[in-house]
């Protein structure tokens, strides 16, 4: 009789310092946090650009040479006069070349919004191998330890968890790499997470990076 083979929960590890993102591509690992603090510039800037009427709505592909080379298309040229322009740009850079440079990868997708509502309010697993998710200004993305929910109950509304201290949040700044269930050995296990409810009258501004190729 063939003995039953055991997997560990998903688990998610957060640290103060970066290199704790090479951590997701462990066995195992479905959540890796960057706990950091925005540079001064590049947090004005977010707040600045947030205090502007128009919404931010930026979709790249970004392509990565055989040499590593990264070429970042024009971003936010519109709002290229707001102080910590450069700075913004400089630490979105950064970021796309530490997620290429992780993965191997030739292409990422980047998404930079503005949201003044949930984009996805219900809890749920995105279906991509691996996603980064920043916030860079106003509330930060929610989402679930392992067993705080059932996962054939996600989309239900009446099973997502209330209580406190069940759902946890990161902050403006923070540099997430989350699981999806197309990781390779991943099925079953991908980040359960959420958008939150920007307050009021208010917005937050979100990046991702999706690994493409």
């Amino acid at each position: 009789m063939q003995a039953l083979r055991l997997h560990a929960a998903p688990r998610q590890v957060l640290s103060a310092h970066h290199e704790v993102l090479t951590e997701v591509l462990h066995e195992g690992v479905n959540l890796a946090v960057w706990q950091r603090r925005l540079a001064p510039p590049v947090e004005e800037f977010a707040r600045l650009l947030l205090a502007q009427p128009l919404e931010v709505s930026e979709s790249l592909q970004i392509e990565i040479d055989a040499d590593e080379t990264l070429h970042m298309p024009p971003l936010l040229a519109a709002q290229a006069e707001l102080p910590g322009h450069a700075a913004f740009v400089a630490d979105l850079t950064w970021l796309a070349q530490a997620f290429a440079c992780l993965l191997d990868a030739r292409r990422v997708g980047l998404r930079l919004r503005s949201l003044a509502k949930p984009m996805c309010p219900r809890f749920h697993v995105d279906h991509v191998p691996l996603r980064l998710i920043s916030t860079y200004a106003g509330v930060a993305s929610e989402w679930l330890r392992e067993g705080a929910m059932e996962r054939g109950s996600l989309g239900d509304p009446q099973a997502e968890p209330g209580g406190s201290g069940q759902v946890q949040q990161l902050q403006a700044g923070w540099v997430a790499l989350a699981k999806g269930e197309k990781w390779s050995g991943n099925e079953g296990g991908g980040l359960i997470h959420r958008s939150p409810a920007p307050p009021a009258g208010a917005r937050r501004l979100l990046l991702t990076l999706d690994w493409l190729a």
